[in-house]
């Protein structure tokens, strides 16, 4: 089952230009299954700033707007796209340059695939 998803994520991973990184990781950044290119930055696929997405989507529901679904963040180099689908966080990596609009469409893509994952980290 972990080689059809990881097939299926390089697969997704390959149709957005400028994609770097899929990873579906805990709540606290641990993964779960994730598939990288070569030009991935090494820092941003580390557990510990793919755990600050906890601390980040907390802070934004205090702002009263109701619960954080996803976080975009834009660097000089890189963009990354977090979406809160608790207990699972899927964080994409990609270039500055690449469509941010064609990343957050993979969400409807990346959904059925979770189901299983969910209750994989549940039960653990």
């Amino acid at each position: 089952m972990t080689v059809e998803m990881k097939k299926f994520l390089y697969q997704l991973l390959n149709s957005v230009e400028g994609l770097h990184s899929i990873l579906i990781t805990d709540r606290d950044g641990v993964p779960v299954i994730s598939v990288s290119s070569d030009k991935a930055p090494e820092l941003a696929t580390k557990a510990s700033f793919l755990s600050t997405f906890g601390m980040a989507t907390d802070q934004g529901s205090k702002l009263g707007l109701g619960k954080n679904k996803t976080i975009i963040c834009m660097y000089s180099s890189f963009q990354v796209i977090q979406m809160n689908k608790l207990p699972l966080v899927v964080s994409f990596i990609a270039s500055r340059t690449s469509n941010t609009g064609h990343i957050l469409l993979l969400e409807d893509k990346i959904d059925p695939i979770l189901t299983s994952l969910k209750s994989a980290v549940v039960e653990a």
